[in-house]
């Protein structure tokens, strides 16, 4: 918790003023005793009914400023605790914005989404309370067993041994409960991702009638959950009954010695009854305290959770020295360059090595798992080379600072992703400074001024979250839209035309030809159609280049490629295979 505590620093005035005024509201309430003891005592005592309304207009001020501290003890406290979790909150998106693809691979989507929600939220209850009661019960209890020291030695004795036995339960119920509230929000990230994976695949565990099975995978994991819970809840749930078995003990125990003191006139009753609410003071203040002390275990077992994200850093990468200083005669060059990704047991892709000219179309091809995406993920640095090295304008891309290297490049992934807004909003993601004219150039060329023309609004229609109310082609030609907004030095095209018809597509690709001297680009697909025309293709066998080269020289020379195209045109096949036997003949 201490390593969060930074994020509060912009709200000391209000960390300070919340427990001055909680103390304040404790002081007053110890005065409450001693003026009910007066008043039995002297006015009821002695019959004096003016001792008695001065003494209850004495209560009602000590109630009417006590209300008027909490008040003012909760605002502060609220204002503290908002504050802090809505800086740490931001301080933890971002952090995570920062990290790179392994640690987003490793942490997790549901678990990063559990501490920013759930975790961060205990968190500010925890600190709402600590502001408004970690000095007040303290003080309530000890000013109390003071305050009954001053009325009697003897009686305040019980006081002594009742408050060890009290702390004991409740700091011993605190150290056994801390790790399984850690354990109960691992089992919270464990439904979180269930949840998150099935509200995301609904059409396709609808469309394999899998909703008996994942019903019952949901209730195994709630179950868990559910008995942490509860295994946890009835730890905790000792500490009340206990606590009062003390209190209730010692207060019976209060009542038998202060009738024998009264008894033989060393008090009298109303500083009996003075004690006695000073020992029922301590036992709502360590009910209190003990909810408290609740909130805090889970508060601190929270605050572990998301201190350790923060630990979370990338990677130092480092040039080899081979490579610091190397450069080379292309645009781009790929120089022996592998990659490894963390927890994997043997390399993705392997030994890659290839130059490229700037304004050259180059098509990647291979079969499902070969590393496509994996060599165009390398381009924009979203994972580093483990082994090799990867030169943009002869300079390693390990030397570029981050926001230099995305700037000249625009990927558009394998899965289209639109975010909740409008056209003309996530367009803009691509350029902030774009104009109308480059919105519409940019898609025009992607092939999708039907779709934005064929939109209420245009370029205001309203998008969807995910872009779940346009089609799959729809999407892919609007993110296709939104790199060639940037205006890019390399624009990256993974897998992105899969869901566009074929007269579509080869548009596409003639429209992308007119960037050829401005953009190199980078097709990634499964169809030899698509990267058929391209300057170089690179064809991909289970990591490592089995070749590249133009379509008529791997055609003669790769039978990998040459099994990739005959398999989409079979004709062709045949016109080679009889060919081939005439030439023979």
């Amino acid at each position: 918790m201490g390593r969060l505590m930074k994020y509060l620093k912009d709200y000391k005035k209000e960390s300070i003023l919340a427990p001055l005024f909680k103390l304040l509201e404790a002081f007053f309430e110890l005065m409450v005793p001693l003026v009910m003891a007066s008043i039995i005592d002297k006015g009821i005592g002695n019959g004096d009914m003016g001792h008695i309304g001065k003494m209850g207009a004495c209560l009602l001020l000590l109630a009417a400023i006590g209300l008027a501290a909490a008040v003012s003890a909760q605002f502060f406290a609220a204002k503290a605790a908002v504050g802090f979790s809505t800086k740490l909150r931001q301080a933890l998106f971002n952090h995570m914005q920062g990290l790179d693809f392994t640690n987003i691979d490793k942490v997790g989507t549901s678990t990063m989404i559990t501490r920013m929600t759930s975790d961060i939220n205990q968190i500010q209850s925890g600190v709402n309370l600590v502001l408004r009661l970690f000095l007040r019960s303290p003080i309530i209890v000890f000013g109390a067993m003071i305050m009954a020291f001053t009325i009697d030695v003897k009686s305040a004795l019980i006081f002594v041994v009742a408050i060890p036995l009290l702390a004991i339960v409740v700091f011993g119920i605190m150290m056994w409960t801390m790790p399984l509230y850690k354990k109960v929000q691992a089992e919270l990230d464990k439904v979180l991702g269930i949840t998150r994976e099935n509200l995301t695949g609904v059409r396709v565990i609808r469309a394999f009638h899998k909703e008996e099975e994942e019903e019952a995978r949901f209730k195994e994991y709630t179950g868990i959950l559910a008995n942490s819970q509860t295994y946890v809840a009835r730890i905790s749930a000792v500490m009340n009954p206990v606590t009062y078995i003390i209190v209730n003990g010692a207060t019976i125990v209060l009542i038998y010695t202060g009738a024998l003191q009264v008894n033989v006139g060393n008090l009298t009753q109303g500083e009996v009854i003075a004690i006695i609410n000073y020992m029922s003071q301590i036992l709502v203040e360590l009910v209190k305290l003990a909810n408290l002390i609740i909130t805090i275990t889970k508060s601190l077992a929270c605050a572990d959770r998301v201190a350790n994200v923060f630990e979370i850093t990338n990677a130092e990468v480092l040039v080899p020295a081979e490579y610091a200083n190397a450069g080379s005669d292309a645009f781009l060059e790929f120089r022996n360059a592998s990659i490894t990704y963390q927890g994997a047991g043997a390399e993705t892709l392997h030994d890659i090595s290839f130059k490229v000219k700037k304004g050259q179309t180059i098509g990647v091809i291979g079969g499902t798992g070969s590393g496509k995406s994996s060599l165009v993920n390398l381009i924009p640095g979203f994972y580093p080379v483990t082994e090799g090295s990867i030169l943009l304008d002869g300079k390693d891309l390990r030397r570029y600072r981050e926001d230099e290297l995305r700037n000249r490049i625009g990927v558009v992934p394998q899965k289209a992703v639109l975010f909740k807004g409008t056209i003309r909003s996530n367009l803009l993601w691509g350029n902030p400074e774009a104009t109308e004219e480059d919105l519409w150039a940019a898609i025009d060329m992607a092939q999708a001024r039907e779709v934005v023309e064929g939109k209420d609004g245009k370029l205001d229609a309203e998008i969807a979250q995910n872009g779940k109310n346009l089609s799959g082609g729809q999407r892919q030609r609007l993110t296709i839209a939104r790199a060639l907004v940037r205006k890019p030095e390399i624009l990256i095209l993974d897998d992105s035309a899969s869901a566009l018809d074929y007269a579509t597509d080869a548009k596409l690709r003639s429209a992308l030809r007119t960037l050829q001297g401005q953009t190199t680009t980078f097709i990634v697909s499964q169809r030899a159609s698509t990267i058929r025309h391209a300057d170089q293709i690179i064809c991909l066998d289970d990591g490592e280049m089995a070749g590249i080269g133009t379509h008529d020289e791997l055609m003669a020379s790769c039978d990998v490629y040459r099994e990739i195209y005959f398999s989409q045109y079979p004709e062709e096949r045949l016109a080679a295979a009889r060919k081939q036997k005439g030439g023979n003949q």
